[in-house]
C-alpha cells in the first residue's frame, strides 16, 4: 500500500447572519461541492477558513497553507474596495468575508501559495490585485443576463449556459486540450470590468464578459474563473483537469517545505 501526501488547502467560507429577531450565533458556510472537488479531484486536505477577521492570524495561516480556494457566494464584493458606485439597494454583501479574503489573496500571491478563484473568488482575486467589477453585468449594454436561471431543481442551474472562447496558449487552453472554446454554466451578477495589472484574460463569453484570468508572473498557479467548475468536477474533463492542476501546484508547494509535518493517507 502506497502513502499519498496531502497538501493543505484553505477554503474560504461566507458569514451567515441569523434571521432578524432570532437570538442565534452567526454561522460560516461552505458548499459541499467545493470540499468534494478538493478532496476527490485535487486530492487535498481541506481546511475551512471562516470569515472572522478579528480572530485569524492571516500571516500564520498563509505559512500553513499549500493552496487557497476562493469559493462562490450569493454575496458581492463591496464596491468601496474598488472605488465603485454604491450598490443597488438590496444587494447582498459579506464585509467580514471581504476583510479576510482580500488581504489573504495578496499575501498568498506574494508567498507563492497557489490560488484558485471561482465565481465570487475570481472577482475577489481581481479586486485584491487592483482591478474593478461590473456590479450588475446584465445592466451593461450588449451583455447577457449571466444570473442563475433559478431552476426548481437545484442541479439544473449548473447545466451549460453558453460557450467561452479560450485564449490560445493560456492555462485554460492547455487544460482544455488546446480547444478554442468550452461550454460553461453561469450563475453570477458581478463580473470583471477592468482586469488588475498582471492578470491575463484567459477566456471571454460571446458578449465580451471576462470569464477567466490567470497571473503569468505569479510565483505559483494563480487562476480565477467566473463559472462553477466545482459542481461534479470529477465528471467534467475540463473541470477535473483544472482541479488536478491546482492540486499538483499545492503538492509542489508542500514538497518544497520539508519542515512542515506531512498530512498523509493510504493511496
Amino acid at each position: 500500500m502506497s502513502i499519498e501526501t496531502l497538501p493543505l488547502i484553505g477554503i474560504t467560507a461566507c458569514a451567515v447572519n441569523p434571521p432578524a429577531g432570532q437570538s442565534s450565533d452567526r454561522s460560516y458556510r461552505v458548499g459541499e461541492k467545493y470540499i468534494s472537488a478538493i478532496t476527490e479531484v485535487s486530492r487535498g486536505m481541506p481546511m475551512l477558513i471562516p470569515a472572522m477577521p478579528a480572530h485569524l492570524d492571516l500571516a500564520m495561516l498563509i505559512g500553513m497553507l499549500d493552496g487557497l480556494l476562493l469559493t462562490g457566494s450569493p454575496s458581492n464584493v463591496e464596491p468601496h474596495h474598488y472605488d465603485g458606485h454604491p450598490s443597488v439597494p438590496g444587494t447582498a454583501h459579506d464585509p467580514l468575508r471581504d476583510a479576510v479574503t482580500l488581504p489573504l489573496i495578496r499575501m498568498a500571491v506574494e508567498a507563492g501559495v497557489p490560488v484558485l478563484g471561482l465565481c465570487r473568488g475570481v472577482q475577489e482575486l481581481n479586486v485584491a490585485l487592483g482591478g474593478s467589477l461590473h456590479q450588475r453585468v446584465h445592466d451593461v449594454p450588449g451583455r447577457f443576463d449571466h444570473r442563475s436561471p433559478k431552476a426548481p431543481v437545484w442541479e439544473d442551474n449548473y447545466g451549460p449556459a453558453h460557450p467561452i472562447a479560450l485564449t490560445a496558449g493560456g492555462v485554460l487552453w492547455r487544460l482544455a486540450g488546446e480547444r478554442d472554446q468550452i461550454d460553461v454554466n453561469s450563475l453570477h451578477a458581478q463580473a470583471i470590468d477592468r482586469p488588475a495589472s498582471g492578470l491575463l484574460v484567459e477566456a471571454v463569453a460571446p458578449d465580451g464578459t471576462v470569464e477567466a484570468v490567470s497571473m503569468p508572473g505569479a510565483k505559483a498557479f494563480t487562476v480565477g474563473v467566473q463559472f462553477h467548475p466545482e459542481f461534479r468536477a470529477a465528471e467534467n474533463p475540463f473541470a477535473a483537469a483544472l482541479f488536478q492542476a491546482f492540486g499538483d501546484a499545492a503538492r509542489a508547494r508542500n514538497a518544497q517545505r520539508p519542515g512542515r509535518p506531512a498530512l498523509e493517507r493510504a493511496a
